[in-house]
């Protein structure tokens, strides 16, 4: 029997595998090594550690005889992470033999992208040059290989390739489903039981996690639980024939609930929807060996099954939705004097401070989605020259008619000269850089653009009402907000802003989505001093409901996502295509 887990009878599915993508491959114009006939190419991918930093071969394509503009056949299927930064290496090789030794065979050239650079550009199609270097392969057991000097010239430019992002079909499926059970065991000793249910898709190790709770219908043993709807991929992971495990409990205020007894089944089966083979024996293993007579603990029926394809976050931005990014920086005294190595804003050319790691962290992930990567760069609680008035929306750039920074080197840059030119002041106040985001976000309701506001911070907020108000405003709008506290404050007030727990309030009006998410960076800073993988803990965590934020806009307002571009021609569409080798 399946642990209960932390889920609470009435939730949804527990932790959901990534979204699938799918990889094609093409390249333009590539090297020819052959003497008498041209370059029989295959195309390797690595994909990188996120603690290790170490290439690891994720796969091979098919090689194609005797072409420099190979049509790779062969795809790649990638988890993908909107929250994650995925590195990705593509190596090319002519190949000369049989061998799977890629040392033995001549380098064609490389390139490397990020998966949020393929996904996050135009018809998630990217192009990108291919370039010589000395290569250290891997070879097909993982174990990194020595490096192998290919005679190429660091930097040359030797074709292209062509990387095209299509996400999976199934992992847009929600199914609803409703059951009902008949004639269950009574489990109580003065009343009847008060039935719920869990569902668990199994694992490919054969152990099962947890995806649904139904709620407890009270009092009875025929129970009808509510109609629920649940991903697909989080029911079965793709594979329709993969068992799903159902358990039927009655429940006790002291959470040692009663097991009544399970059955299996598949999304194949399920997908018949009612019918004779969706009546299912409820059965206690425990019972069924002490009892010889024993049939069965009651049965659980399947009332009513139906699917439909969501619109999901990767077919907004194919269709060209642009992510639009701001930061804005706390510049209030209790950052203390940035000249002083105290200080939150202490510039170490050894380290970055912690301002800089927030904003590199969530800035490098999101660029991807921006094709222009100028990015609005705002700072608070400062006097500001020329005449030392405070301000709590100054651009870092000093131009106050587009704040805007080419990059987040850009916004680096811009970040260093201010601390030279304001005097930290104070008080802490949010509400004009929310404000300041907001009426760009009004200007575009259309789903074209969806704007994400990054605030790092120190210390506690001044203007909580006036805050609370410009969030609840936010929230009709295609926008969410970040808020990262740095150092060692009390962050206990900003927690009441995220309204994971408790949806935000102001004036008595409850914000239409929750679009905010709250971090102390203090939580992810990794003990052995590593700020790559504090980095990546922190962008993790922050920027993963940004995907869901982003749909919940989209589908409240009846927005659908715009066709892709169409898919530039091949060079030569004429063209017969190219034999593969087995």
């Amino acid at each position: 029997m399946a642990a209960l887990g932390a889920l609470e009878p009435g939730s949804g599915p527990g932790t959901v595998p990534a979204t699938k993508v799918e990889l094609t491959v093409s390249c333009r114009h590539l090297l020819d090594k052959d003497t008498f006939s041209k370059s029989d190419p295959l195309c390797v991918l690595y994909t990188q550690g996120a603690e290790s930093k170490q290439w690891r071969e994720f796969g091979r394509t098919e090689v194609i005889d005797n072409t420099l503009n190979p049509d790779f056949v062969r795809k790649f299927i990638l988890d993908y992470f909107f929250e994650e930064k995925q590195n990705l290496r593509f190596d090319l090789y002519d190949v000369d033999s049989k061998s799977p030794d890629l040392s033995k065979h001549d380098f064609l050239g490389q390139a490397f992208c990020t998966l949020g650079e393929i996904v996050g550009s135009a018809g998630s199609r990217l192009e990108k040059p291919l370039t010589m270097g000395t290569v250290t392969t891997h070879s097909r057991g993982r174990k990194p290989a020595p490096a192998v000097s290919n005679g190429g010239i660091p930097g040359k430019k030797c074709g292209t390739i062509i990387l095209l992002a299509e996400e999976l079909g199934n992992c847009r499926d929600v199914a609803t489903l409703q059951f009902c059970a008949n004639k269950l065991d009574k489990k109580d000793f003065f009343g009847k039981s008060d039935p719920f249910m869990v569902f668990y898709r199994s694992n490919e190790d054969g152990t099962f996690t947890i995806c649904h709770k139904t709620e407890v219908v009270r009092n009875t043993l025929n129970p009808v639980w509510q109609a629920f709807a649940i991903p697909v991929r989080a029911l079965c992971n793709g594979d329709y024939d993969r068992p799903i495990k159902a358990e039927v409990y009655d429940w006790d205020r002291d959470g040692s609930h009663d097991f009544i007894g399970e059955f299996t089944t598949s999304y194949r089966e399920l997908a018949r929807g009612q019918s004779q083979f969706n009546v299912y024996e409820v059965v206690n293993p425990k019972k069924k060996m002490k009892k010889k007579k024993y049939l069965n603990s009651g049965t659980v029926t399947l009332l009513s099954f139906a699917v439909e394809s969501d619109h999901t976050f990767l077919d907004y931005i194919k269709g060209g939705t642009q992510i639009n990014f701001t930061v804005a920086i706390d510049f209030t005294a209790s950052n203390g004097n940035p000249s002083q190595s105290t200080s939150l804003h202490y510039m170490n050319p050894y380290q970055l401070n912690a301002y800089t790691m927030a904003l590199k962290a969530v800035g490098e992930i999101i660029q991807d989605y921006d094709s222009d990567k100028m990015f609005p760069a705002l700072g608070f609680g400062a006097k500001i020259p020329p005449d030392g008035r405070v301000s709590h929306e100054f651009p870092l750039n000093g131009n106050a008619a587009n704040p805007s920074c080419s990059g987040i080197e850009g916004i680096l840059e811009a970040y260093h000269k201010s601390l030279k030119s304001v005097q930290l002041y104070g008080p802490t106040n949010f509400a004009p850089v929310v404000n300041h985001v907001a009426r760009s976000a009004a200007a575009v309701p259309d789903g074209s653009q969806y704007f994400v506001l990054l605030i790092i911070t120190d210390g506690v907020i001044s203007d909580m009402a006036q805050t609370k108000e410009a969030i609840v405003n936010a929230a009709k709008l295609p926008m969410s907000i970040i808020i990262v506290g740095v150092g060692q404050a009390e962050f206990d007030a900003m927690v009441e802003l995220d309204g994971d727990d408790i949806r935000i309030s102001s004036r008595g009006k409850v914000a239409e989505r929750d679009i905010v998410q709250f971090v102390p960076f203090r939580d992810y800073i990794d003990r052995t001093g590593n700020q790559v993988l504090s980095m990546a803990r922190l962008a993790k965590d922050v920027l993963a409901e940004i995907p869901d934020q982003f749909v919940s806009y989209m589908k409240g307002r009846g927005i659908k996502p715009q066709p892709a571009p169409p898919t530039p021609p091949a060079p030569d569409p004429g063209a017969p295509p190219e034999p593969t080798q087995p």
